[in-house]
């Protein structure tokens, strides 16, 4: 991993932002081009664009696109029952958690007759996204449908990449999770194109399935899948740019270099353009961390994909000169998950502004909010935690302003708004107010 030595340096928040770890700005924009060209293509070809590129991506030739209930239904039979026991306990907690998330309704008196209520209300139709390249997401299935289900939405389509040693089916345990959460509109399409399909719909002549248009998308993927989310943003909601997973670890001299090492390792098991970041203002730390990284990373399954990832631009080390320095580091960075092993750690966290999930303390690893905490491990990645929020309850509600005055109110406010209007250059308005103050005058009313 590079080291990036911030110390006796004095700088800006925009000059953090700059200089800590990030993905190559060239690769994003490479991304870009080609996400334009696969939205417009399934847009204008719907289902015979899908086939082409299942075949092109994902190395399958496809008859039926959506999955079939029965498909569905047999997964759920065959799931080992250890990783069943596994979704169920992870089922729970986040249930738990969404249930807790749901905003109550907002009802205020601004005056005699003057009330307005802030109602919430689930969206109609949502989408939901699994990826299923280098890895398998059953998890992902229960961080995408249960918080849709405790926002009370009403119609949930999944979509997650054909498999060819499935003969084309999604992986067998991820139709098996959505069979738990009784998801039966699942279809076998991956990357940009499926989000493409559930923002535009797709009638598939060949069998007669349609896709109907959903109004929100939620759920991770790389960065075609979060440049996707960027450019659909028009046409759908979204929930944050979820892309390729990163990490950033605040550490001190208390941190034990092995639990570091390993987290860091776990998040660059994902892609090899998985960022990994260390930030410190103890260089022994630092040094211990990377013999330890050494010494595991040569072990792990996937040891090829976490070297490319912990050596790439989006890496590193950031030295800092006191823990004050390596606060703001973290908080220019934003990081998807930021760990903090310090010696006060509840104490760090609560000053740290920007982060998809925070986790306090050396027992709270990522790898635990990934699965089963009860947590989302849909989070914003790229630095867009300074704006945006994890996958939640509300992702999948909207507020609605409701405005009711009686004639009394409405009548207290008239020369004001009368005089507003004026102001405004906008007399109809005024006029729409005194219409109805004359007809009270007049006995009208």
């Amino acid at each position: 991993m590079r080291t990036i030595d911030l110390r006796g340096q004095k700088l800006s928040w925009a000059q953090l932002r700059a200089v800590v770890p990030r993905q190559s700005p060239q690769s994003l924009d490479q991304a870009e081009q080609t996400v334009r060209g696969i939205i417009d293509d399934v847009r204008s070809r719907g289902a015979q664009a899908l086939r082409e590129y299942a075949g092109r991506f994902d190395h399958v030739e496809q008859d039926r696109i959506r999955v079939d209930s029965s498909q569905i239904r047999r997964a759920v039979e065959e799931l080992d029952p250890a990783v069943r026991h596994g979704l169920e306990s992870a089922i729970e907690r986040c249930r738990a958690f969404a249930t807790a998330q749901r905003p109550p309704d907002a009802e205020v008196e601004v005056a005699p007759g003057a009330k307005l209520v802030h109602r919430w209300t689930p969206v109609a139709r949502v989408g939901l996204y699994v990826p299923g390249g280098l890895a398998v997401y059953p998890s992902s299935v229960v961080m995408n449908v249960v918080p849709a289900q405790a926002a009370g939405v009403d119609s949930v389509v999944l979509c997650t990449p054909p498999q060819a040693e499935f003969g084309g089916l999604p992986h067998p345990t991820i139709l098996a999770a959505a069979g738990l959460l009784g998801v039966d509109e699942v279809w076998a399409i991956g990357g940009a194109q499926a989000l493409a399909a559930m923002a535009y719909g797709v009638t598939d002549d060949r069998t007669g399935d349609v896709l109907d248009p959903v109004q929100t998308i939620t759920g991770p993927g790389n960065m075609f899948v979060a440049t996707a989310k960027r450019l659909l943003r028009s046409v759908v909601g979204v929930d944050a740019e979820a892309g390729t997973t990163e990490i950033a670890v605040i550490a001190d001299e208390t941190t034990d270099p092995r639990f570091v090492a390993a987290d860091l390792i776990s998040q660059a098991e994902h892609d090899p353009a998985a960022g990994s970041v260390l930030i410190t203002h103890v260089p022994e730390v630092a040094e211990a961390v990377a013999e330890a990284i050494g010494e595991l990373a040569v072990q792990a399954r996937h040891s090829e994909r976490i070297s490319t990832a912990l050596s790439g631009p989006q890496s590193g080390v950031v030295l800092t000169d006191d823990l004050e320095a390596s606060i703001s580091a973290a908080d220019a960075y934003a990081a998807e998950h930021l760990e903090i092993h310090t010696a006060d750690p509840r104490q760090v966290a609560a000053r740290v502004r920007n982060a998809g999930a925070i986790f306090v303390g050396p027992y709270s690893p990522v790898p635990l909010g990934d699965y089963a905490a009860g947590s989302n491990h849909v989070l914003p990645t790229g630095g867009s935690a300074v704006h945006a929020q994890g996958l939640c309850t509300t992702s999948f509600m909207k507020a609605v302003q409701v405005i009711e005055y009686t004639q009394e109110a409405l009548s207290v406010l008239q020369d004001d708004i009368v005089a507003l209007a004026e102001a405004e250059n906008l007399p109809s308005h005024g006029v729409a107010v005194e219409i109805r103050g004359n007809q009270t005058r007049n006995g009208e009313g």
